[in-house]
């Protein structure tokens, strides 16, 4: 297994990549969508996307705009341009290697992997990590004593894992537009749900509410022990050999 550094064209600026690819031809293409105000290199991203490749599977994982290595302020985005920069990912794929058969997020990117699904039509199989059913879940649960002051000045500083971030009141507007209940009812590929009954960031509810709107061919597997993070090395290793084994039924040999 080898990592590539790579940049692309998103909508909104260049977004910093890595493509984590198997020795050999790879027998498909995946995206890793990673967690709110996270990056390509947090721990499950990169160990996940890394034993994926060594499965044979070659993973994309990039920084959405305004975070890691990426272009923009993270004060202009929010869950529009996060679903945009996902496709625009894929695009690169499909365009200089091969279009995605495996979408896997986390968290919010787990969001955002099933609002975008359906513009990435070679998708076969998504996978959600401890990912809310609906993005306005994080602006109540994130956000909840800043409401006011965001709706009064227009903006509010937030702290969120130990950095601050202004979030502005078009990223409060933008999130409760999106209803993802009709997105994940027709799905139309195989779903893999995956969620810590424990997690104290996202409810399991959410999980519950994803698995149950979907239609099959899905599956649940519950992360009992494991943090919203995943930032155990033996927690990723599971979560990257559940993710290998069901997703080898839809990618092909």
């Amino acid at each position: 297994m080898r990592t590539e550094r790579i940049d692309f064209q998103g909508p909104h600026g260049k977004l910093s990549a890595k493509l984590d690819v198997p020795e050999g031809t790879p027998r498909a293409y995946g995206v890793f969508a990673h967690c709110f105000t996270c990056s390509k290199d947090v721990l499950a991203a990169t160990r996940v996307s890394q034993g994926l490749a060594e499965q044979g599977v070659a993973m994309l994982r990039f920084d959405f705009a305004g975070l890691g290595n990426s272009a923009g302020d993270f004060a202009d985005t929010n869950f529009s341009s996060n679903v945009d920069d996902l496709v625009a990912a894929s695009d690169f794929l499909r365009e200089k290697f091969a279009a995605p058969a495996l979408l896997v997020g986390h968290s919010m990117g787990g969001t955002a992997v099933l609002a975008a699904s359906h513009r990435i039509p070679e998708a076969k199989a998504v996978v959600t990590i401890a990912a809310p059913s609906d993005p306005h879940y994080v602006v109540h649960k994130l956000f909840a004593e800043h409401l006011d002051t965001i709706a009064r000045l227009g903006q509010a500083r937030v702290r969120l894992a130990g950095r601050d971030f202004n979030i502005r009141q078009h990223f409060v507007d933008d999130a409760g537009q999106h209803q993802l209940h009709d997105r994940i009812a027709t799905l139309g590929r195989a779903l893999l749900v995956m969620h810590a009954p424990q997690d104290d960031t996202v409810d399991m509810a959410n999980a519950s509410r994803i698995f149950e709107l979907a239609q099959h061919p899905k599956s649940f597997v519950s992360l009992d022990g494991i943090d919203h993070l995943v930032t155990g090395r033996e927690d990723a290793a599971y979560v990257t050999g559940v993710i290998a084994a069901w997703s080898a039924r839809y990618l092909g040999a």
